[in-house]
């Protein structure tokens, strides 16, 4: 009985939010923390990319301003309003992912590509691999090649009548 007199208004003080409102997305209590120390570590880690490599400069520039608003405002609410990326569980859960793939990038090193390499194109109608799925849309309706005929042609007259669309849905109706 005493613990809740005394905790109940302490949490209210705090102001930290009960629920996130997003299924399996807990409440971290502390989040400006682990935030300012997960985009640490991401700038941190990035340095092993090239400088000149345009996903490091990105990752560096956005990493920067959300660690610079950390930083600056002492509220999670006021974090979430002036990045305006979501709730600070779902950036934490962000700076998270960009770690896990800053270690993928560094290990698949997409920017070592020899300017001699040579990548296979497929024209038109050349025999696509077995191991390369093939996609070809069907055709598209014939009201549409009709409306594009009438467009290009420009006999689409848009003033005819006010009451009858210029373009039919197909389902004509008799008045």
């Amino acid at each position: 009985m005493f613990l809740r007199r005394i905790a109940r208004p302490l949490m209210m003080m705090a102001k930290v939010k009960e629920t996130t409102g997003i299924v399996g997305l807990e409440v971290v209590p502390n989040a400006r923390e682990v935030l300012i120390n997960l985009y640490r570590k991401t700038l941190e880690e990035i340095k092993a990319v090239p400088e000149d490599e345009g996903y490091r400069k990105a990752v560096e520039s956005f990493t920067r301003h959300r660690l610079n608003v950390c930083v600056e405002e002492h509220e999670s609410e006021m974090i979430e309003k002036r990045l305006g990326c979501g709730q600070v569980e779902e950036l934490i859960e962000e700076a998270q992912d960009e770690l896990k793939l800053i270690g993928h990038m560094n290990e698949w090193k997409p920017w070592g590509i020899p300017d001699d390499y040579e990548c296979e194109v497929i024209e038109n109608d050349a025999p696509v691999p077995k191991h390369i799925p093939l996609h070809r849309p069907g055709p598209l309706p014939e009201e549409f090649y009709n409306t594009m005929g009438a467009v290009t042609s420009g006999k689409l007259d848009a003033g005819s009548k006010k009451d009858e669309p210029a373009i039919s849905s197909g389902n004509s109706q008799s008045k």
